[in-house]
């Protein structure tokens, strides 16, 4: 099974017999919906309903584990200390650092769910297992099956859940009860006014450098991402995507030209012109 160690991942596991009524009312996953030996992506936002911490959740006995970026961590239990109050609650902070990811077999380890809904299985374990090695190959697979992470796709508390696909990828819920920022997410998925969204870019050539602007127009639509060779993703408006390519105007990363594909698993597709006026 072919893995990669990824060094920048810390963990916090929050247990106790108030545990699932206290992140149940915090985060954007359902996890009336996480089923044992499953990761799903999650997040805390801002009352703005900007993503302030995000994250992969699994169960883990009594409670929920928490694999989320090392340099946010700190901030991350602080926060959820502050919202602990009286609830009978334990954050404990594991030792464990890095995580591997090994990818394309069946696996007893916890499954990512965002991987398995394009069909590929992607499993995730604190430390570092066996002879992992670096994050490219990982960095590709997740290229090419349209799977973001902040940092390298997206700042933190500048997005919105549907800018990354977590109304897609069982990352928020719009039927569970009031969560930090729901009032927000669930108004923009009612009104259908999510219009930045993650795309898979495609070039003949390599493309340039992340944080290279995608352009249409000699206008910024996004920018772009990882990059894995010819292919990478990008944060862009779909309205502005729509309507380059509805009337075949070129798009460009810098001076590269470049096709854009929404990700097949997330069943979205470009508005055109006629169905945004």
């Amino acid at each position: 099974m072919p893995s990669a160690f990824l060094p920048d991942r810390a963990f916090v596991r929050i247990s106790g017999a108030d545990a699932e009524h206290f992140l149940q009312n915090l985060i954007t996953t359902d996890l009336t919906a996480l089923a044992e030996n499953e990761l799903r992506p999650g997040a805390l936002l801002t009352p703005q309903g900007k993503i302030l911490f995000d994250f992969l959740i699994s169960r883990d006995g009594d409670g929920f584990q928490i694999d989320m970026r090392a340099d946010q961590r700190e901030a991350f239990v602080k926060r959820m200390a502050m919202y602990k109050l009286r609830a009978a609650v334990t954050i404990d902070v594991l030792a464990e650092t890095g995580a591997t990811v090994g990818w394309g077999e069946e696996t007893t380890a916890a499954v990512d769910h965002r991987f398995a809904l394009a069909g590929t299985t992607v499993s995730r374990q604190p430390g570092k297992i066996g002879e992992a090695f670096d994050s490219a190959g990982y960095d590709a697979l997740r290229v090419l099956h349209g799977v973001p992470e902040s940092g390298a796709d997206y700042a933190l508390q500048d997005a919105f859940p549907h800018d990354v696909l977590f109304d897609k990828s069982g990352g928020v819920s719009f039927r569970k009860g009031c969560y930090v920022g729901q009032e927000v997410v669930s108004r923009m998925q009612h009104r259908s006014t999510a219009r930045r969204r993650v795309v898979i870019v495609s070039a003949e050539t390599p493309l340039p450098a992340s944080g290279t602007d995608i352009t249409t127009n000699g206008k910024s639509i996004g920018t772009l991402g990882t990059v894995a060779g010819e292919r990478g993703l990008a944060i862009l408006r779909i309205d502005k995507a729509g309507e380059a390519m509805t009337s075949g105007a070129p798009i460009f990363a810098g001076d590269v030209p470049v096709t854009v594909a929404l990700p097949g698993w997330s069943g979205l597709d470009f508005p055109s012109v006629a169905e945004e006026a």
